[in-house]
């Protein structure tokens, strides 16, 4: 079963820690172990794992794409929003975490942030968790 949560960008640009709504999930569906997979559904909004705990990491990152790939430029989509479609292709829209006694395996700084590249908008992130029925090495 795919489960989904909600997020509400309210900046242009905004990375937001769904850490806590994602080990929700996990809690609600009582998975202890396996693999939860984060996709997020939109072509202008991505998805990383990074520093959770230093805000500024994620504003230097926000600073650093948006030199690469400024707002204006030479592109030819209509909607005016290319930026957000070439950024969330550098970032991507899905990764696989790994479950553990209930949790995510993440390290000791890393979180899950939700990319908005064209916010302020309301996204949905599907999450698919396969359980593991045999206890694993």
């Amino acid at each position: 079963m795919v489960r989904y949560i909600n997020v509400k960008s309210r900046a242009r640009t905004e990375f937001i820690d769904i850490t806590g709504q994602i080990q929700e999930v996990l809690k609600e569906a009582g998975i202890s172990s396996g693999v939860c997979t984060v996709f997020v559904p939109h072509t202008t909004a991505a998805v990383t794992v990074n520093e959770g705990v230093d805000p500024t990491v994620q504003r230097d990152i926000q600073t650093f794409l948006n030199k690469i790939v400024p707002f204006e430029g030479d592109y030819h989509h209509r909607e005016g929003n290319s930026s957000a479609h070439i950024k969330t292709t550098l970032v991507g829209v899905s990764l696989h975490v790994l479950v553990d006694e209930g949790r995510l395996v993440l390290g000791t700084w890393q979180s899950i942030f939700f990319c908005e590249f064209d916010g302020p908008r309301h996204r949905r992130v599907a999450l698919k968790i396969v359980a593991s029925d045999k206890k694993q090495a």
